[in-house]
C-alpha cells in the first residue's frame, strides 16, 4: 500500500471554534442519551430492574473509563498532539499504533478477568444487592463487559480524531450506542417481561459499543493511513506515553471509583435508589460533559502544543485557562441554579412517562439539588487537570484525586448509612446526602488544582465579581421561573400523586404534562438570565453572547 500525502499540523488556534464542535458533538450524543433514558424510564421506571441494570451498567463503565479516554487524554494525546505540531509524522504514527497494540492487550485481559470474576465483582461494588436482585447484577454484568474492550478502542479513536482537531465525530460517535439501546427497547419493551428486557437492553448495548467503534474507524484509518497495532515499546515518545500512563491510570481509576463509591453505597439505600442515582448522573454530567468536557478537550491540544520559552509557555497556558474558566462558569452556574431551583421541572419534563411517576421525579429533584453543591467545581477541576496533563504532570492530578477519594468515601459512606437514623430522616434521604458530599470532595481537588497550578504557571481563574454577577443573574432567573411554576399550580391546581411523599408539598409542579409545564418555566429562566447576566455590555445582549461564545 502506498504511503500517504504528508499530512499538515493541525493548527493550534481556533479554541472557541473548536469548543463549539466538541460540545455540538457531546450535545447530540446527550441527546441520543437523554431520549435512551426517556424510553428506559417509560419501560422500566424507577423499579428493581432498572436499579440493577443501572448498577451492572456502571462496574464495566468504571474500567472503560479508566483504560479509555481520561488515561488517553492525559498520557497519549500530549504526546501524540507535540509530535503532530512539530511535523514528526513518522513517530506520531509509530506512537498511536503502539498504543491502540497496547490498549487493546490490556482491554482483552480486563474483559476475560471481568467476565471470569464477575461474582466477586458484584459482591464487592455492590453489597447492597441480595437474592434475585444479585443474580440478575451478574447476569448483566458479564454481557455489559465486552463492551468494555470496544468502548476503550472507540476512546483511542477519540484521541487520534482530537489530536487531528477533528472533535465533532468522536464526541457525537456515542449516538449509535444510544439507538441501538433505543431500538432495542422499542422493539421489546411491552412484549417481554422486565427482567427478560433489562438482559435484552444489555445486548442492545454492546451491539450499540461496536457501532460506536465502527463509525469512527474510516476517519482515524484517513489520518493514519492504515490501522496496524502495534505491541513495541521502542521510541522516546512512545515511553513518555508509558511514563505517564501509570499514574495516570491510577489518577483516573481514583476518580471513576470516587463517583463509583455513590453506586456502592446507593446499593444500601436500595434498587430504587439506584435507579434514581443513574437518572440523577445523566443529568449531572450534562452540563459537565457540554461545557466542562467541550473545553477541556478542546483546550488539551492546544495547551500541549503550547512553544517558546517556558516564561512565554505559561503565559499562553494562563491566558487559555481564564478565557476556558470564563466559558464554563457561564454556562455551569445557571445549569446548577436550574438543577436547584427547577430540578422537578427539569426532571419531569425528561423522563415522567409511563412506569416513572410524579414522586419519582420528587425524588429525583431531591437527589439532584443535592448534586449541584459541587457541578461547578467539578467542570473547573477538568480543565485545571488538561493544563497539568499538557504539562505532562500526571502525579499532581494523582495526589489530589486521592485526596477526594479519601474524602468522598467517608463522607459518602456516613451520608448513606448514618445520616439518615442519626437525623431521623426516610432511608431515601442517604442519596441526597451522598450527592452533596461527593460535592463539597469536588471543592476541595479543584482548590487544591488550582493553588498547585498557580505555582507552575502564575495565578488564573475567575474574578470573584464576575462569579458573583453570574450566580445572582442565576438566582434571580430562578425566582422568576418559580414565579411561573407557583402561577400555573394556582391556576390549575397541583399535580396528584405526592401526597405522603418525602418533600411532596414544596413547590409541587402544576396539573399539567410536565413537558408543557416546563416549556414556559424554563424558557422564563433562560431568558432571563442571558438578561441578567449580560445586560449592560456594549452592543447589547446578543453581541455580549457572541463574543463569550466565541472568546478562546
Amino acid at each position: 500500500m502506498s504511503r500517504r500525502s504528508p499530512r499538515a499540523a493541525p493548527a493550534a488556534d481556533g479554541g472557541g471554534r473548536h469548543t463549539f464542535l466538541v460540545g455540538a458533538g457531546i450535545l447530540v450524543s446527550r441527546i441520543a442519551g437523554l431520549v435512551r433514558q426517556r424510553v428506559f424510564a417509560h419501560y422500566l421506571g424507577s423499579g428493581a430492574v432498572a436499579g440493577v441494570f443501572t448498577a451492572a451498567l456502571r462496574i464495566p463503565n468504571l474500567l472503560q473509563n479508566m483504560l479509555g479516554e481520561g488515561v488517553l487524554s492525559s498520557s497519549f494525546i500530549p504526546v501524540y498532539a507535540g509530535l503532530l505540531a512539530r511535523g514528526e509524522e513518522e513517530e506520531a504514527d509509530h506512537v498511536a499504533r503502539a498504543a491502540l497494540g497496547l490498549l487493546a492487550a490490556a482491554a482483552a485481559a480486563v474483559v476475560g478477568a471481568g467476565v471470569l470474576g464477575a461474582p466477586l465483582l458484584v459482591r464487592i461494588l455492590v453489597p447492597g444487592l441480595s437474592g434475585a436482585d444479585r443474580a440478575l447484577a451478574l447476569r448483566l454484568v458479564r454481557i455489559l463487559f465486552p463492551a468494555t474492550g470496544t468502548l476503550v478502542l472507540s476512546a483511542w479513536c477519540l484521541g487520534v480524531l482530537n489530536s487531528h482537531r477533528r472533535f465533532f465525530l468522536s464526541y457525537a460517535a456515542p449516538v449509535a450506542n444510544n439507538l441501538a439501546v433505543i431500538a432495542t427497547l422499542l422493539a421489546l419493551g411491552g412484549r417481554v417481561d422486565e427482567e427478560q428486557l433489562g438482559g435484552w437492553v444489555a445486548w442492545g448495548y454492546l451491539a450499540g459499543a461496536l457501532l460506536q467503534l465502527g463509525v469512527q474507524l474510516p476517519s482515524v484509518r484517513a489520518l493514519l493511513g492504515a490501522i496496524r497495532p502495534s505491541l513495541s515499546t521502542a521510541g522516546g515518545p512512545l515511553r513518555t506515553v508509558l511514563r505517564n500512563f501509570a499514574p495516570a491510570l491510577v489518577a483516573r481509576g481514583v476518580v471513576q471509583l470516587s463517583a463509583f463509591l455513590d453506586t456502592v453505597y446507593a446499593s444500601y439505600v436500595g434498587t430504587r435508589g439506584l435507579a434514581v442515582l443513574g437518572y440523577q448522573q445523566l443529568l449531572y454530567l450534562l452540563p459537565i460533559s457540554l461545557f466542562g468536557m467541550s473545553v477541556s478537550a478542546s483546550e488539551l491540544p492546544a495547551m500541549s502544543s503550547a512553544t517558546g520559552s517556558p516564561g512565554e509557555i505559561a503565559a499562553q497556558l494562563r491566558a487559555r485557562m481564564d478565557a476556558g474558566l470564563a466559558r464554563l462558569a457561564f454556562l455551569v452556574v445557571p445549569s446548577a441554579g436550574a438543577f436547584l431551583l427547577l430540578g422537578d421541572v427539569v426532571a419531569g419534563a425528561l423522563f415522567q412517562t409511563g412506569r416513572q411517576g410524579p414522586a419519582d421525579t420528587r425524588y429525583l429533584w431531591l437527589v439532584l439539588a443535592g448534586s449541584t453543591v459541587g457541578l461547578l467545581a467539578a467542570a473547573m477541576g477538568r480543565l485545571y487537570a488538561s493544563a497539568f496533563y499538557a504539562l505532562k504532570d500526571t502525579r499532581t492530578p494523582l495526589r489530589f484525586a486521592l485526596v477526594r477519594l479519601a474524602l468522598t468515601g467517608g463522607l459518602a459512606w456516613w451520608s448513606a448509612v448514618r445520616m439518615p437514623g442519626a437525623l431521623g430522616l426516610p432511608v431515601e434521604a442517604g442519596l441526597v446526602g451522598i450527592t452533596a458530599t461527593t460535592g463539597l470532595a469536588a471543592w476541595i481537588e479543584f482548590l487544591l488544582l488550582r493553588r498547585a497550578l498557580t505555582r507552575r504557571i502564575g495565578s488564573t481563574g475567575l474574578a470573584a465579581a464576575a462569579l458573583a454577577r453570574l450566580w445572582g443573574a442565576a438566582l434571580a432567573a430562578g425566582a422568576l421561573a418559580l414565579g411561573v411554576k407557583a402561577g400555573l399550580v394556582a391556576w390549575l391546581g397541583p399535580m396528584p400523586g405526592l401526597e405522603g411523599q418525602w418533600g411532596g408539598g414544596f413547590l409541587p409542579p402544576p396539573r399539567l404534562a410536565p413537558a408543557l409545564a416546563a416549556a414556559p418555566i424554563l424558557a422564563v429562566y433562560g431568558v432571563a438570565y442571558l438578561a441578567l447576566a449580560l445586560g449592560g455590555r456594549p452592543g447589547g445582549i446578543r453581541a455580549a453572547l457572541a463574543r463569550r461564545l466565541r472568546r478562546a
